[in-house]
């Protein structure tokens, strides 16, 4: 049987006295889109930095393709192929659409000279075919122009250009409307078949199910579910979400959660 693509075990983040995230561990598969969910709070956003490279963890483990990695960061998991969608886009208003996508991996020539007609290109193919977005004129609008939907699309449409093994998104779809986040869903559907792998972060529980092989739910730090979604329902997720451990428990009785 062959390694899942991303292990970590034993997570734990600690900010002095406070602890965000207890003990956790679970796997990502290959080839396989998983639906990390929570209310807030839970350590979700937390977990994915973690998982990004841009925040240590306090204590756990991290493999990828059953190999351990050490004293991992952001250099590290971009050298693997981990891609993320973080909840607040981290974009540059000050910059345009291009210059945001490509930020600090721009194409250049032999002369180190940008290729910005490439790189527009680029970006105008990405922003049409993954995000399809309106309102975007040019990429070379500078993202201060941008409404929050379009920021987001712009945040996404860098992500999926440079993922090569795991995409993580962080709640992409709050901003979005209701054709470009049925575009974002069927992309993670065909990512499944170019052999990348995803994780969605959403309150939506309805998105999830309707993309996600397999569902992790986290409480105050702990995970409190990871089952596969044959294993499941929509309505044992919402009673995990909003009961915790004894939501699942009440559910499972036949009783109101």
């Amino acid at each position: 049987m062959s390694s899942p693509l991303l292990r970590v075990q034993g997570i734990t983040k600690k900010y002095g006295p406070n602890t965000v995230l207890n003990d956790v561990s679970f796997e990502i598969g290959k080839n396989e889109v998983v639906g990390l969910l929570g209310d807030n709070g839970a350590g979700k956003s937390t977990l994915v930095k973690i998982m990004s490279g841009v925040v240590d963890a306090t204590a756990g483990e991290f493999f990828w393709d059953g190999q351990k990695i050490e004293n991992i960061n952001r250099e590290k998991t971009e050298e693997l192929g981990v891609e993320t969608i973080f909840q607040d886009s981290a974009l540059v208003p000050q910059m345009t659409i291009t210059r945001n996508i490509f930020m600090g991996r721009e194409i250049t020539n032999k002369f180190g000279l940008m290729k910005i007609k490439e790189m527009d290109a680029i970006a105008s193919n990405v922003l049409d075919s993954v995000v399809t977005i309106e309102g975007i004129k040019s990429p070379k609008q500078l993202v201060s122009s941008l409404s929050g939907g379009q920021a987001q699309a712009v945040a996404i449409a860098r992500a999926v250009h440079f993922k090569r093994s795991l995409l993580i998104l962080d709640e992409p779809t709050s901003a979005l409307a209701v054709r470009a986040t049925e575009a974002l869903l069927d992309y993670l559907r065909q990512l499944k078949g170019e052999g990348v792998s995803s994780v969605l972060v959403t309150h939506n529980l309805h998105h999830a199910y309707q993309v996600c092989d397999r569902h992790i739910v986290m409480n105050h730090g702990k995970k409190i579910l990871d089952v596969r979604k044959e294993d499941t329902t929509v309505e044992e997720l919402t009673a995990a979400v909003v009961g915790g451990a004894e939501g699942i428990r009440r559910y499972r009785e036949g009783r109101d959660y």
